[in-house]
């Protein structure tokens, strides 16, 4: 069988540009309701992509002043998307590091049995100090410790799975998915990730991450085959590429700078406080990525771009587009579906976490003009032909294989609590 492109939607608030839900026509509290997802979903089913994905965080979304949040529980909203849809799988992004093993286990596999084995849980380790101080701890968890934690974690998870007998999903398990770029991200993803959301704006890199995680894959007694690799994808279409230029244009005007200033400050780890928009940034206080908290994923992608190209904080802002560091891709959709193809073709990507610029009229662009020309080129299906996510996305039904499992009593339990 010809291999062919996979493709998710992220259904992330307004849009993943940070002033998505200041274009004319967007409605900035969608979000706060389950039809924004619903539709998408529905239109995404209609288009056959794989699945949709929802981003989480276990927190109050710090800058909910300067833009919509996602602040609607995963799986809670996936289960509506289960009972309006067939088809379409449904990804969910739920902590290790701030849930119970026994709980998600339960919550996420009596959703996929629900939905008829369609649902896949993206493993995050959750950084941020945020999120710490919501669960009462005093810090962030060392990086290092939250990957021990959630290698354990997906280890005991997987264990309970394995050993349900009834009800039982159509599908085995739910697809694991994981995303992660540090040392310590690409073990834990050659050991249990299935589905790999990776972020990379070079074409070089991404296809040595993707060969380096199959052959890690390989050692821990996987196939390569088995691991499907989804780098993050934004799209700006038009229908020349005059008209698509000027969609960007006006989305990096709308981006509020405070947004994108306290974002990339979190990425970065140190403050930018009284740094004129077209001064560069301060290259002596970066540190090698290995060395940074928080996420290490992003934080390479970013000093990547300052060590290169030396911008100044204001086109570094707009480079961004607020969404963080995943690629952006502007133009026609013989334009982007050029894109798509060469990296798809070139080994570097099995196809992409779609994050369309704005919600939902990015995404009405992407499945109108973008999919038809993909399949044209006979990259992307017509129809479905399987029912489940593992059937979509060309994986065994048996799931990962049983190893060896950490028990809950060893998983790593946070080290510092906040006192009363």
């Amino acid at each position: 069988m010809t291999r062919q492109l996979h493709l998710n939607v992220n259904i992330l608030n307004a849009g993943v540009f940070g002033g998505s839900w200041r274009l004319p026509g967007s409605d900035p509290l969608a979000s706060y309701g389950i039809e924004h997802y619903t539709s998408i979903a529905r239109r995404a089913e209609a288009a056959k992509l794989d699945a949709v994905f929802l981003a989480d965080g276990p927190v109050v979304e710090p800058h909910l002043r300067h833009r919509p949040g996602n602040n609607l529980e995963p799986t809670t909203v996936l289960a509506r998307i289960a009972a309006v849809t067939e088809r379409v799988g449904l990804i969910g992004t739920l902590s290790s590091t701030y849930n119970d093993p026994v709980e998600l286990a339960r919550r996420v596999g009596d959703l996929d049995v629900l939905s008829g084995g369609r649902v896949g849980w993206n493993v995050v380790t959750t950084a941020g100090a945020a999120a710490a101080r919501n669960f009462g701890r005093d810090e962030e968890p060392e990086h290092a410790w939250r990957y021990r934690r959630a290698e354990a974690f997906v280890h005991d998870v997987v264990d309970r799975w394995s050993r349900r007998t009834r009800p039982v999903s159509p599908q085995g398990s739910p697809v694991l998915v994981q995303a992660g770029g540090s040392g310590d991200g690409r073990r834990l993803a050659s050991a249990v990730g299935e589905v790999i959301f990776s972020a990379d704006q070079d074409l070089a890199h991404a296809r040595a991450f993707r060969a380096e995680i199959r052959a890690g894959a390989v050692a821990a007694g996987r196939r390569a085959e088995d691991v499907v690799v989804l780098p993050g994808l934004s799209t700006v279409l038009g229908s020349t590429e005059r008209e698509a230029r000027e969609r960007r244009e006006l989305l990096d005007e709308l981006l509020p700078e405070v947004y994108a200033r306290r974002r990339l400050e979190g990425q970065l780890g140190f403050s930018l406080e009284g740094l004129a928009a077209d001064e560069p940034l301060p290259r002596e206080r970066l540190v090698e990525p290995g060395r940074a908290g928080g996420s290490q994923t992003f934080y390479r992608i970013v000093k990547s771009i300052i060590d290169q190209e030396n911008p100044t904080l204001g086109q570094l802002l707009r480079r961004l587009g607020g969404g963080g560091g995943h690629r952006i891709v502007v133009g026609t959709p013989e334009q982007v579906a050029d894109d798509i193809e060469r990296w798809f073709r070139e080994g570097a990507a099995d196809g992409f976490n779609v994050m369309p610029d704005v919600l939902p009229s990015g995404f009405d662009d992407f499945v109108e003009q973008l999919v038809p020309e993909l399949r044209r080129r006979g990259l992307f299906r017509h129809d479905y032909t399987e029912s489940t996510l593992r059937g979509h996305l060309g994986l065994p039904a048996r799931g990962l294989p049983r190893a060896p499992l950490a028990s809950a009593e060893r998983i790593p339990q946070p080290r510092k609590q906040r006192t009363a």
